[in-house]
């Protein structure tokens, strides 16, 4: 997986498109002046998050005796069922959570940005491929700082796009998660026919 696959690929498990009326909604008891600051704390928040278990999860698989094909097989299916939520969203599953007060690490930081699939991505980018560390770093760098420009001008985007274009985008996203799903899948079940 080259560079700008992998920062694509994370960028669109971090689904920030999908996060801004979540983020819109966390925010509304917070007082204007200090939205963006609070979002800038979350970002920041949830990027240690992930680096964090970029470099720590290849240890939790190898107390787990998870082998690689296996990880592939279910980061596959894990990002296949996030892709057919955002490609058809049910209100009775929504990730949305109610926030009473200023949101502080959840949910904004966990799981909206550094969610499971999210970290399961890291997990899979890392047990494939330990040696090629900084490339995964510069690709989830790259990603976070995409995201994190939508979602500190998500008010903005939002009132721009309307809730129409927004989740048009967020399926748009969630068919190209689709496709990289399969393959991950199939590359799952190759390595594990033929070791």
């Amino acid at each position: 997986m080259t560079l700008l696959s992998a920062t694509i690929l994370l960028f669109l498990v971090m689904d920030p498109l999908g996060n801004i009326l979540l983020f819109v909604t966390a925010l509304q008891s917070v007082p204007v002046k200090r939205r963006k600051r609070v979002v800038a704390r979350e970002l920041l928040i949830a990027y240690a998050v992930l680096v964090l278990f970029l470099f720590t999860g290849e240890h939790l698989l190898h107390a787990l005796n998870i082998t690689g094909p296996a990880l592939t097989i279910a980061g596959g299916l894990v990002l296949f069922l996030i892709a057919l939520r955002m490609i058809f969203p049910s209100h009775d599953h929504s990730l949305e959570e109610h926030v009473k007060g200023e949101p502080f690490l959840v949910p904004l930081a966990i799981p909206y940005v550094a969610g499971p699939s999210a970290l399961a991505t890291l997990l899979l980018l890392m047990s494939r491929d330990p040696q090629r560390w900084p490339v995964w770093l510069l690709a989830l760098t790259c990603a976070w700082l995409a995201s994190a420009a939508i979602l500190i001008l998500g008010g903005q985007l939002s009132r721009f796009l309307g809730p129409r274009g927004l989740l048009a985008l967020e399926r748009l996203m969630g068919l190209l998660l689709v496709t990289l799903a399969v393959q991950m899948f199939i590359e799952g079940l190759r390595s594990a026919m033929h070791p």
